[in-house]
């Protein structure tokens, strides 16, 4: 939603950065691409199915488990059953009408080497080409930038023009939507970004605890089934024992890691996600949700310290890209978190540019080593930092620049994370790919 004046606001911040999305969503973009290019060979059985993906949608792709498969993951998974059953129309919840039928039959033609994946190793950015060929016509779908971004469709290697899966938000003045709005957030100051609060609307409040909601439901079945790793359960239990004490970081860290289990464990349960990731969502609300039950705060406080969290994450991630070799969940929605926070707990912008100071000090060096059940780890060790740089903070409490990479200005410190992320660690992320390659192949 573009205002007049040129420039962007918080409805167009949500909506390009928060949407529902069932699975982790590198898998589930793979699943997307799938799906829409086989839209267009309607009533034709599936002959085989290639697929092109940069280096990081393939290390976020390998190990994680994809909802409504049984426990089964894979990239090659994931296509098999989006091109065979999944809804193009629903975006990132395009795998919510999938049965055990449909994963039969993916299994079938999994077993009979009919989809094929290629690593783009050069290739910078979020990039899927998934081609799936019929008996006499195919289909092929392009995501690009963003993970519901498809910015073409061929079929039979025509272009097509006229179609409902193609993005809206391509191009405009020449140049992608999102390209935009990232430069415009990336032009704003930290009270730029905070004064945004001020516009959020009815709708916006009930968007926003929607979000919430949704995460909520994956924390309380991870809490209850002690899914994927059961880090969320594990704790609770630990504070059961009195081996733990509950207090706002504890909370924060059960709440987030549950959520986190269940999404990495495959559970049929959407995630409000944030800056394109599930699991970024969940550092961005749950933290501040448990927080909540600990102070005196209603309902738009909490909501506007969620919408925070949301633009601070994606203003960070304007920086990082979307996909890098630094955990997004940690620096990222981890600051957004802190933001959100310290905001709720009634901190100025002071203190809201502590908080981030002190958690980007705190976690910077965190790596991203793929989707898998692990990550619930690195979430729960993300919710509580934001918890307690936020309590730093509003304590006096804050890093100064003359450390490390902690600049004089928390706009500047973000910029130092993003340079980091895109610049300083590229042999990093080719290293992490490499290890988790070569691990791959020895098992098989």
């Amino acid at each position: 939603m573009r205002k007049k004046n040129n420039s962007f606001g918080i409805k167009s911040i949500l909506k390009a950065e928060v949407a529902p999305a069932l699975g982790c969503t590198e898998p589930v973009a793979i699943a997307l691409g799938c799906a829409a290019a086989a839209s267009l060979l309607p009533d034709e059985p599936i002959d085989g199915i290639e697929i092109w993906v940069d280096p990081n949608i393939y290390k976020n792709g390998i190990a994680v488990t994809i909802p409504g498969t049984g426990g089964l993951s894979g990239l090659d998974t994931a296509g098999a059953i989006g091109a065979l059953g999944g809804a193009p129309e629903l975006g990132l919840e395009v795998l919510n009408p999938i049965d055990d039928a449909v994963v039969s039959k993916a299994r079938e033609i999994l077993a009979d080497g009919k989809v094929k994946i290629h690593l783009l190793q050069d290739q910078q950015g979020l990039y899927i080409k998934s081609v799936v060929k019929g008996a006499r016509n195919t289909g092929e779908c392009v995501i690009s930038g963003l993970h519901d971004n498809i910015v073409s469709l061929k079929h039979n290697n025509r272009k097509v023009t006229e179609n409902a899966l193609l993005s809206k938000r391509n191009q405009a003045d020449g140049k992608p939507e999102l390209v935009r709005l990232e430069d415009w957030l990336k032009s704003r100051r930290l009270s730029d970004l905070v004064a945004l609060l001020d516009e959020l609307d009815a709708e916006d409040l009930d968007f926003l605890e929607q979000g919430i909601q949704y995460n909520m439901r994956l924390a309380e079945y991870g809490l209850k089934h002690g899914s994927g790793l059961s880090i969320g359960k594990t704790m609770e239990r630990l504070v059961r024992q009195r081996l733990m004490c509950r207090d706002m970081i504890t909370s924060a860290r059960i709440l987030t890691s549950a959520a986190s289990d269940a999404r990495m464990a495959g559970v049929k349960l959407p995630a409000m996600s944030s800056a394109g990731s599930g699991n970024h969502g969940l550092t961005a609300t749950l933290p501040i949700r448990a927080v909540s039950d600990y102070i005196e705060c209603d309902r738009e406080m909490i909501l506007k310290a969620v919408g925070l969290s949301h633009v601070i994450t994606a203003y960070v991630k304007a920086y990082t890209g979307r996909l890098s070799a630094v955990c997004g969940c940690s620096v990222a929605a981890g600051a957004g978190a802190t933001a959100g926070i310290a905001y709720l707990l009634g901190g100025d912008l002071r203190h809201i540019a502590g908080a981030i100071t002190n958690l980007i000090e705190d976690l910077a060096g965190v790596i991203c080593d793929g989707a898998k059940a692990g990550c619930s780890l690195k979430l729960s060790t993300a919710a509580g930092t934001a918890v307690q740089a936020a309590l730093f903070a509003l304590q006096g409490v804050q890093v100064q620049s003359t450390d490390g990479i902690i600049a004089t200005s928390p706009e500047k410190t973000m910029q130092n994370v993003g340079q980091l992320s895109t610049q300083g660690m590229i042999d990093t992320d080719r290293t992490i790919l490499k290890i988790m390659l070569e691990k791959q192949f020895a098992v098989e």
